[in-house]
């Protein structure tokens, strides 16, 4: 059987940790529209600021835990008191330039959603100012740590719902994340010698 070119392609780059190149081919495809508010894994939204000041909407969602990958910004003034008692609020101060470290983020968002998404009936809406670098790349880690997918499985399995697209330097940091968890399951699993 012979192999497409395509499919020899992602083969190759789901195989071994991706290149910001590659990545941003992957970007460029596939779903290239996305609205204020999608849901891109069961009871998980990505979304934009304007979603997270709209408190009736979130409510018609039943969004019930918020985190705000643009925390303390000007244009995502999102917190503890803006949404009251009903709704768990976690803000990530982090800034939308390839320059900015966000991977200190990841282990700690990952897993205010995923305790979220471990309770009866939670929704998660994780959002930036426009819902497509910050937050997405913090939902791709959530995806990478806890769902056990691959950079570029995570990243098509959003863009199925959304378009996104993370900065180079979020990017950098997700392949590194990519090859850290690659390498512990890698480490993870019991050698097997033949007598």
């Amino acid at each position: 059987m012979v192999e497409s070119p395509k499919s020899t392609k992602e083969n190759s780059i789901s195989s071994k940790s991706p290149t910001v190149e590659q990545l941003e081919e992957i970007l460029h495809g596939g779903q290239l529209s996305c609205n204020h508010v999608d849901e891109v894994w069961p009871n998980l939204f990505l979304g934009d600021m304007y979603m997270s000041h709209d408190r009736y909407g979130l409510w018609r969602l039943g969004v019930t835990h918020v985190l705000n990958a643009a925390h303390g910004k000007m244009c995502c003034k999102g917190s503890d008191d803006f949404y009251g008692t009903t709704v768990k609020y976690y803000g990530v101060s982090a800034n939308d330039l390839p320059t900015f470290d966000i991977s200190p983020f990841f282990y700690p968002s990952a897993q205010f959603i995923h305790q979220a998404l471990s309770t009866l009936r939670a929704k998660v809406f994780v959002h930036c100012a426009v819902g497509v670098s910050r937050s997405a790349t913090l939902v791709l880690a959530y995806l990478m740590i806890y769902h056990n997918f691959s950079l570029v499985d995570a990243i098509l399995k959003v863009k199925e719902k959304r378009w996104i697209f993370p900065n180079r330097g979020f990017l950098g940091h997700l392949i590194n994340l990519d090859s850290e968890l690659k390498n512990k399951s890698q480490s993870d699993c019991p050698v097997h010698i033949e007598n």
